[in-house]
């Protein structure tokens, strides 16, 4: 008997349909005269980092959905634009982690030569090599610089995970954890749950204790972008969010939190946007959780292409 909640599938098929609508009519904004005007620069461009990782796994999981057409529209466009690679820069402290973003996730056929160009100099610089990062910042690198198919003499991942903090993380207090850096850990590991963790099932199955516990202790904080993670994550340890007890409530709990408009309101119940908000702040507020959302649901519904090695705590649930 399935263990998944009555009417799971219609929230995350509303939460899906909306952040996805959402993100299309005003993916535009960000590259927009308005936009320009209205966007403090550093976060806008690191928003169109984040906007083309989203498109990446929207062609993947749903190439079809009419609303892709302009995100990728809008994409393109900022990766032919000479003056971009110039804004990546402005933030000195993580400028050359923008410029590998930005080579990694060139759309196909991007024709202006400046992704090459700026792994080029990332070599030159030392960047492609270990050097003095922390573990999180070297399975971030080491992900990005796979993706962008360039050689560097990064660790191995199995080696990257054991650096991390999640293996250690059963035996610490659920509020010492970062759940961000933990589900970004996983999302590094299984390129956000594309493909299967390279790890064994039985650490598979203490790391899916780890993450469903953080999902229960993030729910009770009402932290909406935290729990979108997590819910991710606990997909790329290979559970369906569906099905575990702490993904039928943080589904729900981010079904209730969505807008009209398909938006989530802010990263958490704590701080959702004022009603009297400017259209400004309004956009500021939920663009990313939006996406987190949109990448999530899209993932969840669309994105597995291989067949999990369920952990024992999986599989006895999907045979209650």
């Amino acid at each position: 008997m399935s263990t998944r909640s009555a009417g799971l599938d219609e929230v995350v098929t509303s939460l899906s349909a909306g952040a996805r609508r959402w993100t299309g009519l005003h993916a535009a904004y960000l590259d927009s005269p308005a936009g320009h005007a209205e966007l403090p620069v550093v976060p806008r461009a690191k928003a169109l980092l984040q906007l083309a990782m989203l498109r990446r796994h929207w062609e993947k999981c749903a190439p079809a959905d009419p609303a892709l057409a302009e995100v990728t529209r809008v994409v393109e466009q900022v990766w032919q634009r000479p003056d971009f690679t110039q804004l990546l820069t402005l933030d000195r402290r993580r400028a050359r982690q923008f410029e590998l973003l930005y080579a990694a996730l060139a759309p196909a056929g991007s024709a202006t030569g400046a992704p090459r160009a700026l792994l080029d100099r990332l070599a030159a610089d030392g960047y492609l090599v270990p050097g003095r990062k922390s573990p999180f910042l070297h399975l971030e690198a080491r992900f990005y610089s796979d993706l962008a198919g360039v050689e560097h003499e990064f660790a191995p991942y199995d080696e990257l995970y054991e650096a991390s903090q999640l293996p250690r993380a059963a035996t610490l207090p659920v509020a010492d954890l970062d759940g961000c850096q933990i589900a970004h850990t996983l999302f590094y590991l299984s390129d956000f749950g594309l493909r299967e963790l390279p790890l064994p099932a039985e650490e598979r199955g203490r790391a899916l204790r780890v993450v469903e516990r953080l999902t229960e202790h993030c729910v009770a904080l009402g932290d909406w972008d935290v729990v979108a993670k997590l819910l991710l994550a606990q997909y790329c340890l290979g559970a369906d969010p569906t099905r575990t007890s702490s993904g039928a409530v943080g589904l729900r709990m981010l079904g209730e939190a969505q807008a009209p408009d398909g938006a989530i309101p802010g990263r958490s119940a704590a701080g959702r946007v004022p009603a009297d908000a400017t259209p400004v702040e309004y956009f500021r507020k939920s663009y990313k959780v939006t996406l987190v959302v949109a990448l999530m649901t899209l993932v969840v519904t669309g994105g597995r292409t291989y067949e999990p090695a369920l952990t024992a705590a999986a599989a006895k649930r999907e045979t209650l």
